[in-house]
């Protein structure tokens, strides 16, 4: 699928403000509200806008300790690997997981309550996690930029 300029400009507003209406985002890009309704569902139905989701502050969730997991597996076959990415998916703390390359296997990022709650999830959860070799834990002090917008 070909983006054009009114598409990208659409995706802008979106990005900003999922909950903008049509007629908002119209607008916004000097276009009628019936195209911009019907681009809207096409980017939709093309997986370009894969879904609408709440930025949430993670303090006050109290999910305020953020942590990257480096994971090497001990066996790297198709099958070792599927039987980690499934359990990784089941587990609520990881909130994104990356296939990388060089020592490391996996780059994962977690959310905790506390350090005892990580450890905890550490011990109990990772580490028991099926063909798992070693894992490296850096902990986030800040976060400098944390952006959504891709366009």
């Amino acid at each position: 699928m070909t983006l054009d300029a009114k598409d990208l400009a659409i995706l802008r507003v979106l990005q900003q403000n999922a909950r903008s209406t049509t007629q908002e985002i119209s607008k916004q890009v000097n276009l009628s509200t019936t195209p911009v309704f019907e681009r809207i569902k096409r980017m939709e139905q093309n997986g370009v806008i894969k879904q609408y989701a709440a930025l949430i502050d993670k303090s006050k969730v109290n999910k305020s300790l953020m942590v990257i997991c480096y994971v090497s597996l001990k066996e790297h076959n198709k099958t070792a690997g599927t039987k980690f990415i499934q359990t990784i998916l089941a587990l609520g703390e990881v909130l994104e997981c990356y296939s990388i390359s060089g020592e490391f296997d996996f780059m994962l990022k977690i959310v905790a309550e506390n350090m005892d709650s990580y450890y905890d999830f550490h011990v109990n959860k990772l580490s028991q996690a099926e063909n798992v070799g070693h894992i490296q834990s850096v902990f986030v002090m800040g976060v400098v930029k944390e952006s959504h917008i891709l366009v």
